[in-house]
């Protein structure tokens, strides 16, 4: 009994709180905390290995960040005309195992020098610190499950967790039953991600919101010499 009770707490509730205090979290952030609402680099204090270990990590981040996004959230129906359940498996195992590894590397590299570099370390805050050892954690977590998903190829488990993923988000309802027969991994998996979208707000994770696209329509600058 009070296992299914964690569960429903975890799976079911936990998401719309992470959710909720991502959202209202950010927009207040943005709103009150315009002065803290930057990537905080630290490539001045200390640039050897930054920009491998920086490329490596954001890389690999990015990519399965849009990897789980579309293939997570992508009801089943839209591709199985074209992309067997399965198949959809082999290449999630692949393309996310590669930019896992670039993720952990690289993160490990970043976390690496912000712990051990006197400099890096006296600018960093502790949540600069909690959160990026999270990331690693969880792109380490995230290597496991790939070995576990090699174990099951027909694509069973991607479609579970998909559906789970788009009854939190469509708010279909019963989405913590989904997880009834998953295994450890996967929820461990789950709910460190829940907890990393928790804590987006109050980290400098974002800065993800001020992608600057406008750099890309802005017309150019003239400069011109003085007369």
């Amino acid at each position: 009994m009070f296992s299914e009770y964690l569960q429903h707490l975890i799976y079911g509730y936990y998401p719309y709180l992470a959710g909720t205090v991502f959202l209202v979290g950010s927009l207040l952030r943005y709103d009150h905390g315009q002065y803290t609402w930057k990537t905080g680099s630290s490539q001045m204090l200390s640039s050897k290995n930054m920009r491998l270990a920086s490329n490596l990590f954001h890389i690999g981040i990015l990519v399965i960040f849009f990897g789980h996004l579309f293939g997570m959230l992508t009801p089943h129906w839209v591709y199985a005309p074209f992309l067997h359940a399965g198949t959809k498996q082999l290449l999630a195992i692949v393309v996310g195992g590669i930019a896992g590894v670039l993720c952990v590397i690289g993160g490990a590299m970043l976390l690496h020098r912000r712990i051990t570099n006197p400099r890096v370390r006296a600018s960093s805050s502790l949540m600069d610190t909690v959160i990026l050892g999270l990331i690693v954690f969880q792109a380490a977590l995230g290597l496991v499950t790939v070995i576990f998903s090699l174990g099951h190829l027909d694509g069973e488990m991607m479609l579970t967790l998909s559906s789970w993923a788009q009854s939190i988000v469509f708010f279909s309802g019963g989405a913590a039953d989904y997880m009834a027969e998953v295994s450890w991994i996967y929820k461990i998996h789950i709910f460190v991600g829940l907890t990393i979208i928790l804590l987006f707000p109050f980290s400098r994770l974002v800065h993800v919101w001020s992608v600057p696209f406008g750099y890309i329509t802005r017309r150019y600058q003239v400069v011109r010499k003085r007369g």
